[in-house]
């Protein structure tokens, strides 16, 4: 069978990011379906941008040798509107690849600058609307959407293309069980279609039925190459040495949290919130106990990173009350008592160290404070390192890093486990259980059921406070 993608004794090394890769050979062929494992920073990504072109010719500096080829083209050799033809990208960050305000713009961008037929772009617009299902993300600004939202147009824009294949990075970083299964099924229709499909993924239990081929990866090199049945039946005793995740289903099963008023701490009441005039949620209520994890859950436009702005104080709400030990807050104070690791944390960090960074979260904190907190990451080795220049996992740890320094009485995480494999998932799961002891409040809104699991002592399920929105 034709190998659509072929790499050849490929070595990469970055200028100053880390994800260097070592002497790779990889030979996919044309309609299989391969996912990219290993832990985070072990250079899956940089994989995926050998394949879409990225490297060399977007990304500046670095050491590249070998030979890599895409349906016959070598891709250092081929320009990128050519290679855009036949490979399409759906980034882990999917804002990235945005050049539009409006979805329906957004969809058909890629065809316009291709040069098709106006005709021929509405044909493709409504194939993709309908074969993705996403009638309910049509006319919508790009910037009122959930994370989750946005990771889906990312894929219909990319779809509708209609590329022979298709690299994916962390595409389900933000999606919940029902997003999941909607891409599950989308894959499935491209694999149909017989389009040769690149998954650099964590979360695995979704596509243990839909891969020919897993590839382990661990520092740069391809430590293991296992078939689809080799792989669902790893042991969970190797698949945890290996720092991958659950390769079946987690289910949550946690008791629901208190209702609002019923003790001390945060108390969060009727609470209502707009997003560019539009209501998010209404009636929302519950409250967490000092010292305690709770958990936030609900489906990808329910409006959980419009509550965790809210409840820190970066947004007003339209109605209701937010108490801490009794205490009303308004805005500007909740602000002062809280920090937000956020969903995209790219947008909160600010400094030119990951030291700097540390310092600015808590400018009197000891450096052997700093230090512990550091190592308790694996971050120290990168404390002169920008942090524009670690990998999408190790950006993640170390905002939630700065959030433990902050010491703030309320600390929420909006998504702290995007992009972590299974080691790192623990460590952050760890650093939060160990924050009840110093009484804090503390705040998980997530997709992510195996770390609520292992992190949160109880549960507040959104549906049926959230506002359809348009």
């Amino acid at each position: 069978m034709f190998h659509v993608i072929q790499i050849q004794d490929v070595s990469f090394e970055y200028e100053k990011e880390q994800g260097t890769l070592s002497h790779i050979d990889l030979n996919i062929q044309q309609g299989e379906c391969v996912v990219l494992t290993g832990e985070s920073g072990c250079g899956k990504t940089t994989v995926t941008k050998l394949i879409n072109g990225l490297i060399p010719h977007f990304v500046e500096g670095g050491t590249l040798s070998g030979t890599t080829i895409v349906n016959g083209m070598e891709v250092p050799k081929t320009e990128m509107y050519r290679l855009a033809e036949q490979v399409g990208s759906v980034f882990q960050n999917p804002k990235s690849q945005f050049f539009n305000i409006d979805s329906d713009s957004e969809i058909t961008f890629g065809l316009e600058n291709a040069g098709v037929e106006p005709s021929k772009i509405k044909e493709r617009y409504d194939a993709t609307v309908s074969a993705l299902k996403i009638k309910s993300l049509l006319g919508r600004n790009i910037f009122s959407m959930s994370g989750g939202e946005k990771q889906s147009l990312a894929f219909a824009s990319v779809y509708a293309m209609n590329p022979s294949v298709f690299v994916l990075d962390e595409p389900t970083a933000n999606l919940d069980a029902d997003a999941i299964d909607t891409l599950r099924q989308q894959i499935i229709q491209i694999k149909k279609e017989g389009r040769t499909v690149v998954i650099a993924e964590h979360r695995l239990y979704f596509l243990m039925d839909l891969i020919d081929r897993a590839i382990f990866i661990q520092k740069g090199k391809i430590v293991q190459t296992f078939s689809r049945d080799e792989f669902r039946n790893l042991s969970d005793e190797q698949r945890i040495k290996m720092g991958l995740r659950s390769l079946v289903h987690p289910v949550l099963e946690l008791p629901p949290a208190d209702p609002q008023g019923a003790h001390e701490g945060l108390s969060v009441e009727n609470l209502s919130c707009a997003f560019d005039n539009q209501p998010v949620f209404s009636g929302l209520g519950f409250s967490a106990k000092r010292g305690e994890v709770l958990g936030i859950v609900g489906h990808n436009g329910a409006g959980k990173t419009t509550m965790t702005r809210c409840l820190c104080g970066l947004l007003k709400e339209v109605n209701g009350t937010v108490r801490l030990d009794g205490q009303t807050l308004k805005a500007k104070q909740r602000n002062k008592a809280s920090f937000c690791v956020m969903q995209d944390v790219n947008h909160q960090l600010f400094s030119d160290s990951v030291w700097n960074e540390c310092e600015l979260a808590q400018p009197d904190c000891p450096p052997e404070r700093i230090e512990e907190i550091l190592r308790s990451f694996d971050l120290l080795d990168f404390k002169d390192r920008h942090p524009m220049a670690l990998s999408g996992g190790q950006k993640q740890r170390l905002a939630v890093a700065t959030a433990i320094l902050s010491d703030k009485d309320v600390l929420v995480f909006d998504e702290p486990t995007s992009g972590l494999d299974y080691h790192r998932m623990l460590e952050v799961s760890n650093m939060i259980r160990k924050l009840n002891d110093e009484n804090k409040v503390i705040i998980i809104v997530s997709h992510d059921f195996e770390f609520l699991g292992r992190t949160c002592d109880k549960i507040f399920d959104m549906e049926g406070c959230s506002k359809e929105r348009r």
